[in-house]
């Protein structure tokens, strides 16, 4: 038997029920995985909630990102062994696997080697947030050091690996956040500059910044009508990666600034680099060359355990982190 974490119906954090249920064995193509811990992300909570890419069929698990020790490997699997310790990268749908809990089973694809110099539970908390910043300003934006990159919602953790990408690349950071209370820590971070969205316009402080040039790279997960915004602080034929929505708001397209600048606004999830067997490679060496490097290193928000998984939901629906939360098995 494995406790696991379900959940019978969507909506609140207390929707999530801890299950003991008998332990998965993997099927062809699959690998069983002991989990020392998981990390939470939106994704989750939107999936939870019923407001996802994809709907949930009840009684359904949850989770995509976990580390711990391979338990048991299913037919067909090669490279793999049990014994090893890994993580598992976003690259599979919640209708049908989910990592909350002692044991998960998973696609053998997603399955990466943890990195001996990280503990379970940074091993939880790195390929969410490095996979999804990679593809927008790597694979695809081809972040430079000329590049001036905004980063909005930069205390989540995909937005602290945004900044270290940017940085790792010699290019200019350039975070938002609502409050002044996270400016400090996001210069810690390494953010070069960081503007108060309720305080500061996004557009005008950006072109100070820029000396009028905008940003090249916009990588937000807020959208809404944050992102007229964002493109007045956008450089001509600069692109806006819209990851997210987090504003839960109707996004107007801006289009006078669009057409004026010949902005390229794109919709983008990581499943665009999970879901592509060479994009993923090139992902999986850019993460693990960083992490070896020290350019790359995940930072934690809080730990919470098992037994405290609703309530992990209830910190990040409080959107006070910054970093990553994970919980521990």
């Amino acid at each position: 038997m494995a406790r696991v974490v379900r959940f019978h119906q969507t909506g609140g954090p207390e929707v999530l029920q801890i299950e003991d249920l008998p332990a998965e064995e993997p099927g062809p193509g699959e690998v069983r995985i002991k989990v020392a811990a998981f990390g939470l992300n939106r994704a989750e909570v939107l999936f939870r909630q019923g407001l996802y890419l994809e709907q949930p069929k009840p009684p359904s698990r949850i989770g995509y990102e976990a580390s711990g020790v391979v338990d048991a490997v299913g037919p067909d699997v090669t490279g793999i062994r049990v014994g090893d310790r890994v993580g598992t990268i976003p690259g599979f749908s919640m209708r049908k696997y989910g990592v909350y809990g002692e044991s998960a089973v998973v696609p053998a694809h997603v399955v990466a080697a943890r990195p001996d110099n990280l503990s379970s539970v940074e091993g939880a908390a790195i390929w969410m947030k490095y996979m999804t910043a990679y593809g927008a300003l790597v694979e695809y934006g081809k972040v430079s050091a000329e590049d001036s990159v905004i980063i909005s919602a930069a205390s989540s953790s995909v937005g602290l690996a945004a900044i270290q990408i940017v940085k790792a690349a010699g290019a200019t950071a350039i975070a938002t956040s609502r409050g002044a209370a996270k400016k400090p820590d996001l210069l810690a971070a390494g953010a070069d500059h960081v503007i108060v969205t309720e305080q500061e316009d996004v557009g005008r402080r950006t072109q100070e910044i820029t000396d009028g040039r905008g940003a090249r790279l916009v990588f937000d997960p807020v959208s809404g009508l944050f992102l007229e915004k964002l493109a007045k602080a956008a450089a001509r034929e600069g692109i806006i990666f819209e990851y997210g929505s987090l504003s839960m708001e109707p996004t107007p397209y801006p289009l006078a600034e669009a057409l004026g600048k010949g902005l390229w606004i794109r919709g983008y999830t990581l499943f665009e680099i999970t879901s592509h067997a060479e994009r993923l490679e090139r992902g999986k060496k850019f993460v693990y060359d960083g992490l070896a490097a020290g350019h790359l290193k995940p930072v934690i928000a809080r730990t919470f355990t098992l037994e405290e998984t609703a309530d992990a939901h209830r910190y990040m629906e409080a959107s006070g982190h910054f970093g990553k939360i994970v919980v521990t098995v």
